[in-house]
């Protein structure tokens, strides 16, 4: 795929440049509580804008169901996004109508602009082949040229992802060409030993990548709620933990193809239970009891790793040469179940290995818990991109960026 670089050296000032990035920040109460991803997609905009293109960002946030919703719109985002460029930057309260081409073509070479929420217009996510079309033309009407920079959307087959640059010159953005690189390290001649560390709520959100790594990972830990399911495959009583109960026979045969492959497959040996689950506005005192992973009491739920498990996983971390973290141990947002996943990013800062945290909620924990981010080899800004990519899958967007 052509970079932003070839871009530039062709010339772009005066240019209308419509750059797809990924500002689907969190927000609290209309507020922005991380915003690494708007962080992550500066040096595209500083470049393109200091070449004299005329920049317009493009972007969707949360899941609103193809009509305009205040609470999901990019104001917040493009808010802090002229604050970290130091410029103002134009908002448009539509996505392809008046308001839109007003900010487009109020544009001064340099100034940037920022669309509202792709996903207002329904033709954004359609399945429907005409009607995401004819929105990637509208949109390809305000815009010379395509800089696709959005990593954490190019899993999505949507119009402004997969059609838009179809329409246009396109190009990579750096954000997606250094998470490309990155992620080829984690699949084509690894550094071993290859760990990989997977948490999060869901072990079905994580099926297909076990699938992919049980063919490519040397050990893979494994800790959060998706945990709970795998000890009860292993016939262990979880109490009230989070359990997918119909994806017990998989976890079961994930552990029985992970020991004939010779794949070490490592489970907490001790958690964190408490009787409910823990107030996360409050963040009021929890007093969790620390108990063996093979004794849960059945009216309890296991809501972090144990401090035997933090050891454990810490020395399987230790002398890896390759490290891949995507999910949490625990409720990381409540400071009495923040350990584990502490403990897990510490241990990649304190690993020799090239780290990479693969976005989503171990990337926000990250910067909640204070860690340096600039101290690990990459954070991804896609939790779900970066998956399917070690799923070995065809993402969309990039497979469109290329020619």
């Amino acid at each position: 795929m052509k970079t932003i670089d070839e871009l530039l050296a062709a010339g772009v000032e005066g240019k209308r440049v419509f750059v797809r990035a990924d500002l689907n920040v969190p927000l609290a109460d209309g507020a922005i509580t991380d915003d690494g991803r708007i962080r992550a997609v500066l040096p595209t905009v500083e470049a393109l804008a200091g070449a004299g293109a005329k920049v317009v960002v493009a972007s969707h946030l949360g899941r609103p169901k193809g009509a305009p919703d205040p609470a999901f719109s990019l104001l917040p985002a493009a808010e802090r996004l002229g604050e970290l460029l130091g410029a103002p930057v134009a908002f448009a309260e539509d996505t392809t109508g008046p308001a839109a081409q007003a900010a487009v073509d109020g544009l001064q070479p340099g100034q940037v602009a920022v669309i509202e929420n792709l996903r207002f217009n329904p033709g954004e996510t359609s399945k429907d082949d005409t009607e995401r079309g004819e929105f990637a033309d509208r949109l390809a009407a305000l815009a010379d040229v395509y800089v696709g920079d959005g990593f954490g959307a190019v899993h999505r087959g949507h119009a402004s992802v997969l059609d838009l640059p179809a329409r246009l010159p396109h190009y990579a953005g750096y954000l997606i060409g250094a998470e490309v690189e990155v992620l080829q390290k984690l699949t084509e001649d690894v550094k071993r030993p290859y760990a990989v560390v997977l948490g999060g709520a869901k072990v079905s959100d994580k099926l297909g990548v076990i699938d992919h790594l049980l063919e490519k990972a040397d050990r893979i830990l494994i800790g959060g709620g998706m945990a709970y399911t795998f000890l009860k495959a292993q016939g262990h009583e979880v109490g009230k933990s989070l359990l997918q109960e119909d994806q017990v026979p998989a976890c079961r045969d994930y552990l029985d193809r992970a020991k004939e492959r010779g794949v070490e497959f490592v489970l907490p040996v001790d958690v964190l239970v408490a009787p409910d689950f823990p107030d996360l506005k409050t963040k009021a005192p929890a007093h969790p009891t620390t108990v063996a992973a093979d004794a849960i009491p059945a009216d309890e739920e296991g809501l972090d790793i144990g401090p035997k498990t933090q050891e454990l996983y810490a020395a399987k971390l230790a002398d890896a040469a390759t490290v891949f973290w995507n999910g949490p141990m625990g409720v990381f947002e409540h400071p009495d179940y923040a350990g584990g996943t502490k403990a897990v990013a510490r241990a990649l800062l304190d690993s020799p290995a090239f780290t990479v945290v693969g976005g989503g909620d171990s990337a926000a924990a990250v910067r909640l818990l204070g860690f340096d981010e600039n101290a690990f080899g990459h954070i991804s800004t896609g939790g779900g991109a970066s998956l399917e990519y070690l799923e070995g899958k065809t993402l969309p967007g990039l497979a469109a960026l290329k020619d």
